[in-house]
């Protein structure tokens, strides 16, 4: 077994997508980064990327190549699942927490956990996604970034 934790963050900024596990979230504001800024799926591909031991999703997807901008964060789960599945893992369970001011995201946490354990290839009981906000402090608080985070368990198949 091995345990992997990533996180990412992403200033907000008006008229970006908001994009959050696969979901485009309404919303005034959006995430700015040299890809689609998925934080969810950054955070989730980090740790697994982690509990490999491979480095982190910079080192495989460097925002300084034009091959990724405007990517999909698919692409990136997608790549740090054909290395688990390499290095003859698979994913048992995957905890993540969204932070985010506004909008509310409980009416898309279904389709995010839908999303993860399709491309996961688990069950959807084993995809936990929460959603917190600041409580008006901090950057996530005053509505100027959004972060998430995630812990991943893999074992060896």
């Amino acid at each position: 077994m091995r345990i992997g934790f990533g996180n990412d963050i992403h200033k907000l900024q008006d008229g970006k997508p908001l994009i959050i596990g696969g979901v485009t979230i309404p919303s005034e504001f959006g995430a700015v980064g040299h890809s689609d800024a998925d934080v969810l799926l950054h955070a989730v591909t980090d740790a697994i990327l982690g509990a490999l031991a491979l480095g982190d999703i910079g080192s495989h997807f460097s925002d300084k190549d034009e091959r990724w901008k405007d990517a999909d964060s698919f692409i990136f789960l997608g790549e740090a699942i054909r290395l688990l599945k390499e290095k003859g893992f698979e994913v048992e369970n995957v905890d993540s927490i969204i932070n985010l001011e506004k909008p509310k995201l409980r009416p898309h946490i279904q389709t995010m956990r839908e999303n993860l354990a399709r491309e996961l290839e688990i069950e959807i009981d084993c995809v936990s996604v929460k959603a917190k906000t600041g409580e008006g402090l901090d950057s996530i608080g005053l509505s100027q970034a959004i972060k998430a985070e995630a812990c991943i368990l893999l074992r060896k198949i």
